[in-house]
């Protein structure tokens, strides 16, 4: 029996090969991490366009994600940590060299890989990441979570018509208490990202506030790092009117970052 198109399940992991002889003989991965609510879906566009220009790619699922809001609140931040270093160890064993990428949590968790692997990384690629915010509320979450499974969500803040990231339009609250959990580790090791890295950010943002710039952007120890600002799109860039940009200025950085000195 035939293999469905991959287009008929958006929320599917997708995983391409590399093809050397199009990235001068050497195979280079890039790990696609998407954010908290949302789906491979929101990455795959991206993943296409980097593996036309020869990369390996891996876009995994992570768990509690692509089915219903409730398995969100089943879950562990390091069950998803867990998944992206299970991704990112594929494409180490069969690539010469690998950069890690993230859109909102998705960020968070590229920026672990980086402090955890170390050398192993190659380059950061981060769109609207998502580490910390100025949201008062958020310090209530250890309460709330008890009383209350979710409230309404944000999806698809998109500015260009037509696009779904395939996510849930709920928010469940115990699965956002681990993401600010991850804050706690990630934000304070941030010293030990020292890889080059590129951060795209859209100035109109309805889910995320600015506070994660800074964070970032005074944190790492990169002497290579970047900040682009993404003018005409919403939070979830990479289907947005910025996403060729994206995609091309992403795949000038990955060749530049693995290349043999």
């Amino acid at each position: 029996m035939a293999e469905a198109p991959s287009h008929q399940f958006p929320t599917a992991p997708l995983a391409l090969p590399a093809r050397p002889e199009l990235t001068n003989g050497r195979a280079i991965g890039v790990l696609l991490i998407h954010g908290f609510t949302g789906s491979p879906a929101s990455m795959k566009p991206w993943a296409h366009s980097l593996a036309e220009c020869g990369y390996a790619v891996e876009v995994p699922l992570l768990p509690g994600h692509g089915t219903r809001w409730q398995d969100l609140n089943k879950v562990a931040w390091t069950d998803w940590y867990a998944e992206a270093e299970t991704a990112f160890d594929r494409l180490r064993e069969s690539c010469d060299a690998v950069v890690v990428a993230g859109l909102s949590m998705g960020g968070c968790v590229a920026l672990r890989l980086a402090e955890v692997r170390e050398d192993q990384v190659s380059g950061v690629l981060l769109v609207n990441p998502f580490v910390s915010s100025f949201r008062a509320e958020l310090r209530l979450l250890p309460v709330m979570k008890l009383l209350i499974p979710s409230l309404r969500g944000v999806v698809n803040d998109i500015k260009k018509p037509g696009q779904d990231e395939h996510g849930y339009d709920r928010l469940p609250l115990k699965g956002l208490a681990e993401v600010t959990g991850m804050w706690k580790v990630v934000v304070p090791d941030l010293e030990l990202v020292t890889q080059p890295l590129l951060y795209f950010r859209s100035n109109d943002d309805h889910v995320i506030d600015v506070s994660s710039s800074p964070t970032i952007l005074h944190g790492v120890a990169s002497a290579d790092v970047e900040e682009r600002t993404l003018e005409n799109s919403y939070h979830v860039a990479t289907l947005d009117n910025d996403a060729e940009r994206i995609f091309a200025e992403s795949a000038e950085f990955i060749a530049r970052v693995t290349a043999e000195s």
